[in-house]
């Protein structure tokens, strides 16, 4: 029996991990053209589509994440919260720790409160333990540089690139990790996607 029961906790994992790191529900896409995906597939916190539970839905959210709210599933403009999370850059590939890529967000974000990313360790789902202070990089932070029009480009990788250290979350080479953008108090444009973060675009190592 703890044969069995050791042989079932192990299955028991990769079915979850494979469900969210390689999902094969398209609902999990945001955008058609980009690889942000939604952890709230079907839009309800309680994983309700009228009389079906979905179980594939609600074991992708809580292999990821510990708790959920209906704020955190039902943000409408203004209020709650938002979401998408990024495994893979701009060519499919799952996001290296040992490399740099660039993120853009064009401007104006539309986040009425603030804007965040927090990095995750692939292993753990907690976050990513580095050298850094924070785990990530939100606008309400004093140093952050913005673009020409509001936006901000923001660097992960081993290493800063010159000049952008204030927009620059650390990364370690010998770890997958996944980030989590969140808006606090979403707006319109984010609601009916006329406004889309970019994906991660690899850049070359930084020595």
């Amino acid at each position: 029996m703890k044969k069995t029961l050791t042989e079932s906790v192990a299955v028991a994992n990769a079915i979850a991990r494979a469900n969210l790191f390689a999902s094969r529900d398209p609902r999990t896409r945001i955008f058609s053209d980009r690889q942000w995906l939604t952890p709230f597939v079907g839009g309800s916190y309680q994983f309700l589509d009228g009389a079906e539970r979905l179980l594939d839905a609600r074991m992708l959210f809580f292999y990821y994440a510990t708790g959920i709210t209906p704020a955190m599933s039902e943000a409408k403009p203004g209020t709650g919260s938002a979401y998408a999370v990024a495994l893979r850059d701009s060519a499919g590939e799952y996001l290296d720790g040992g490399r740099t890529y660039q993120v853009d967000l064009p401007g104006p974000i539309p986040a009425k409160d603030f804007w965040s990313f927090t990095v995750y360790d692939n292993q753990t789902r907690s976050l990513l333990p580095t050298d850094q202070k924070l785990a990530g990089i939100d606008s309400t932070l004093p140093d952050i540089k913005k673009n020409a029009d509001g936006g901000a480009t923001v660097w992960f990788g081993p290493k800063p690139p010159p000049g952008e250290e204030t927009n620059w979350v650390q990364t370690m080479p010998d770890k997958g990790y996944n980030v989590l953008l969140r808006l606090y108090g979403p707006l319109e444009p984010w609601f009916d996607q006329t406004w889309r973060p970019g994906d991660f675009k690899l850049q070359p190592s930084i020595m």
